[in-house]
């Protein structure tokens, strides 16, 4: 399929730019083992960054007023790099390089290095604080590795901003357990300082950081929550112990279980509480409360899981997407938290309702619909699926012929 006009003219404008500076980056002319020409990637974050970001803006905008050290010892990724920041801060100063890592948003949270590269970093502030999202610095590769989930390099003139153009960068997303991208580890130096082992130095020590965020889990205690059937079975417990939660904060927990990859402060309050006035006061104290309650295992900003959460629902929906309906209905018991109004809950309700019965009604097995019947007397369409799948001489045909009786009646 041919590129759209208007993108075919970008792209035109955008590799006349490239074209401008190839000269100056090496005596090849090129990227380091390629060519002159722009890559698809590039060129379509550049199309994407042009809306937000002026190419001759001189550094990163600022976040929190520049002030991350709450949201730093808050994150996952502050154990796991501490603990390796000893090899970080060797690497960097041996090879010349800046190390940064950031959160999932894109604002960088840690760096370190030797004092010359910090200071060419702090210029345009490739620094705590800093915002090197794609929305907010255009084309570079921590913005393209969050955008991918993959590892990413960005060298020169492939930068948007004209003032990174002397910088060469590597990095590669870091993911928790569960698959979520929890932020970026990025290793920056001047364009003539590139290393073809630079990115598999990241990639390395990814890794390493992966591998301390898994061990760090199963130390903090895993929490088991319950949440589906009765009102009264909805609970969490940790290391064999209820964690003491109230009704709200069950339904906060069953959503950022349900939602690995979190909620934005405004779409949290509005699946708890939908038009209702409610004050942030009360809405914060209830965060915070599930917050102490976990130890401290829900991410600032953008509230999600930092702890392990293992849930009945998440658990169901896992079944049903691996097409085991009889694990699916095992788990099943019952409406997610049949008493909350929340909005946020009823939605998620009604999805895995749906969910199980499509999956029921899908099934070619006689005890998936005799099962799920008993929670669902009057669904008369369920059980004439189980009287459908039952033998002429199967004795269980009076089990569902007796309740789809019953079903019409009402």
């Amino acid at each position: 399929m041919s590129q759209r006009p208007d993108l075919r003219q970008r792209r035109a404008v955008l590799e006349h730019e490239w074209s401008r500076w190839v000269p100056r980056l090496s005596v090849a002319g090129s990227r380091p083992g390629g060519s002159a020409a722009l890559r698809h990637e590039v060129t379509e974050s550049w199309a994407r960054s042009l809306s937000s970001v002026d190419p001759g803006r001189d550094s990163a905008p600022v976040a929190d007023g520049g002030t991350v050290h709450q949201r730093w010892t808050a994150s996952p990724l502050y154990r796991p790099v501490s603990g390796l920041a000893g090899e970080l801060r060797s690497i960097a100063e041996d090879a010349g390089f800046v190390t940064a890592v950031t959160d999932e948003s894109g604002t960088i949270l840690w760096t370190c290095g030797g004092p010359t590269m910090r200071r060419r970093a702090e210029r345009v502030n490739f620094a705590p604080g800093g915002r090197w999202d794609e929305q907010a610095m255009g084309t570079n590769a921590l913005s393209l590795a969050l955008r991918t989930g993959r590892p990413s390099s960005v060298f020169s003139a492939e930068h948007l901003v004209s003032a990174l153009h002397g910088w060469v960068c590597y990095c590669a997303p870091v993911h928790g357990p569960d698959g979520r991208v929890l932020g970026v580890l990025d290793l920056s130096t001047t364009w003539d300082r590139s290393h073809p082992l630079a990115m598999a130095t990241v990639r390395t020590l990814v890794s390493s950081i992966e591998a301390r965020i898994t061990t760090e889990q199963p130390r903090s205690g895993q929490v088991r929550l319950t949440c589906l059937g009765a009102e009264h079975a909805a609970q969490a417990i940790r290391e064999g112990r209820p964690v003491p939660l109230r009704p709200r904060q069950l339904e906060i927990l069953t959503l950022l279980a349900l939602e690995p990859g979190g909620f934005s402060p405004e779409r949290l309050r509005a699946a708890l509480y939908g038009d209702r006035p409610v004050t942030a006061s009360t809405f914060k104290a209830e965060i915070s409360h599930l917050r102490r309650a976990l130890g401290g295992g829900i991410s600032p900003r953008r509230y999600a899981l930092t702890v392990p959460v293992s849930c009945d629902a998440a658990d169901v929906l896992r079944a049903l997407e691996q097409g085991d309906t009889d694990t699916a209905l095992s788990l099943y018991g019952g409406p997610l938290l049949p008493r909350s109004e929340a909005p946020g809950i009823e939605e998620w309700r009604t999805r895995l309702e749906v969910a199980v019965r499509e999956a029921v009604l899908a099934s070619t097995r006689p005890e998936h619909p005799l099962r799920y019947g008993e929670r669902a007397p009057y669904d008369a369409e369920i059980h004439e699926h189980a009287l459908r799948l039952l033998g002429r001489d199967d004795t269980r045909r009076a089990i569902a012929r007796g309740r789809l009786t019953a079903a019409r009646r009402d």
